[in-house]
């Protein structure tokens, strides 16, 4: 693996790395943004990590650049480079190394509570002492996983984190920041129209629940940075 440089790959450019950029940065590590489209490296080794951020498409579009990233996910399992998935992240981890992906029978939009396994809390949700978490969720689709995987968290609905050798897969969205989802709002403002979602109910008076998220993801930094071994 290659020094300190970690590549994030935005699938779409208001979901980035938001609470977890500070996070690596200041362990000195060098992020190498790629927005989706671009020419996806080949070589992961290149990198100490892969972080593979979220987006409005689907796995099962098939898009060309979504099945590059399916094959980087695929040999950075294979060569023990870490992989950190969000949202549609996950869902490419979860389809590249052999589960399914498909749309949910209900969207999760806002806030939801999810519960932590007790393998999730001994491994990338270690040090986070309550069983069930209150998080921000963007999702319409979700995922068999792979039979290789552990589950590290569920929701009433669907799982919501799992892990297959390096790569963690996780749907709900601990990076997110509340000028993040002011952006989200009014970018999908469609799709919340459609479900019926008033976006006060996600954005107003919430400044605990963003704080909390910042907590959070803090832990599931320090847990994934040991899988990296810079640190």
């Amino acid at each position: 693996m290659s020094g300190n440089k970690v590549l994030a790959i935005q699938n779409s450019g208001i979901e980035t790395l938001g609470n977890l950029e500070k996070l690596f940065e200041s362990d000195g590590y060098v992020i190498e943004s790629m927005e989706a489209g671009t020419l996806v490296p080949d070589d992961p080794t290149n990198y100490s990590a892969i972080i593979i951020l979220g987006g409005y498409m689907s796995v099962y579009e098939n898009l060309p650049y979504l099945i590059k990233e399916q094959e980087l996910i695929k040999k950075a399992n294979a060569c023990k480079v870490p992989v950190l998935g969000i949202c549609l992240g996950s869902q490419l981890i979860a389809q590249a190394l052999g589960g399914r992906v498909y749309r949910g029978k209900k969207k999760e939009i806002g806030w939801f509570d999810i519960a932590l396994t007790d393998e999730g809390r001994r491994d990338i949700f270690r040090g986070i002492m309550s069983k069930k978490l209150k998080v921000f969720q963007w999702h319409g689709d979700t995922f068999d996983l792979p039979k290789t995987a552990t589950l590290l968290a569920t929701s009433e609905h669907y799982p919501q984190a799992f892990r297959i050798g390096t790569s963690v897969g996780i749907l709900f969205h601990l990076e997110i920041q509340a000028k993040m989802a002011e952006k989200w709002v009014k970018e999908y403002d469609l799709e919340l129209e459609q479900e019926g979602i008033n976006k006060d109910q996600i954005l107003k008076n919430r400044d605990y629940e963003f704080n909390n998220l910042v907590d959070r993801c803090k832990v599931v930094y320090s847990n994934f940075s040991k899988m990296i071994g810079f640190v």
